[in-house]
């Protein structure tokens, strides 16, 4: 997503070593097993629709109705502006959630893409998580890079009305093939806008979004998203 470019504050990169523990610690992993006890909640990806405030206006991405599972692909060519898709979580999973899970499929890498980097903050997958408390939003921005760092926290944002984090998970190949994250909201939420308070309360779950893009490097992008899952402890929880 174009960006002007902006000084990153001191605390805008963490340590990698800082970012692996969290990996480690199970605040962002793959293949794990689903939440003991816990409920499932697919979202549904016809529930996701273009962030208008984000983006152009022409929105390149589609669902395809695949036999196994449906599943959203975006394919970004230049010179189009980029374009945000979102689902909101829904009123039952506001508060709660302790497990969130989805698959994500890269095909085209833009050529020399690197969130960390300005003018060439472009990645072929990106996932948001985004809370709200009051007047307040906060995102966290899940990348799959082209060429930067995995465990790399920049791109911060901390002002009155936002909180805003960019964390590179994954980077370059294999392109092609579909790969399963999970992540624990809440110790990320902790993380990144807490200071790792692990008693620190957690704002309200609005939702999930997704972005390809490629307009800062002037290349093609193109991935896949699917199997959006929430896990929730409580049956109380609805859609």
């Amino acid at each position: 997503m174009a960006r002007s470019p902006q000084r990153l504050r001191r605390f805008a990169t963490r340590s990698i070593a800082a970012a692996a523990g969290l990996i480690a610690a199970g605040a962002v992993a793959a293949g794990s097993k689903p939440l003991q006890g816990g409920r499932a909640f697919a979202l549904d990806v016809h529930k996701f629709g273009v962030l208008e405030r984000d983006s152009g206006p022409v929105s390149y991405y589609s669902i395809i109705e695949d036999p196994i599972f449906p599943f959203i692909r975006g394919v970004y060519q230049p010179p189009l502006e980029t374009v945000t898709l979102f689902a909101d979580v829904g009123d039952g999973l506001r508060n709660g959630v302790e497990r969130i899970r989805w698959r994500w499929r890269p095909w085209v890498l833009p050529v020399g893409g690197d969130e960390c980097v300005d003018g060439r903050g472009d990645a072929a997958a990106n996932v948001y998580v985004v809370w709200k408390r009051g007047l307040r939003w906060y995102s966290l921005k899940l990348v799959w890079s082209s060429t930067g760092t995995v465990g790399v926290t920049c791109r911060s944002t901390r002002n009155p009305f936002v909180a805003a984090d960019s964390v590179i998970i994954r980077s370059g190949p294999p392109t092609g093939e579909w790969h399963e994250e999970e992540i624990d909201p809440a110790a990320l939420f902790r993380a990144h806008f807490e200071g790792g308070n692990p008693h620190a309360a957690v704002p309200e779950l609005q939702g999930i979004g997704v972005l390809t893009d490629g307009d800062q490097t002037h290349t093609t992008a193109g991935a896949d998203y699917g199997g959006f899952v929430l896990y929730k402890r409580y049956a109380t929880a609805s859609r």
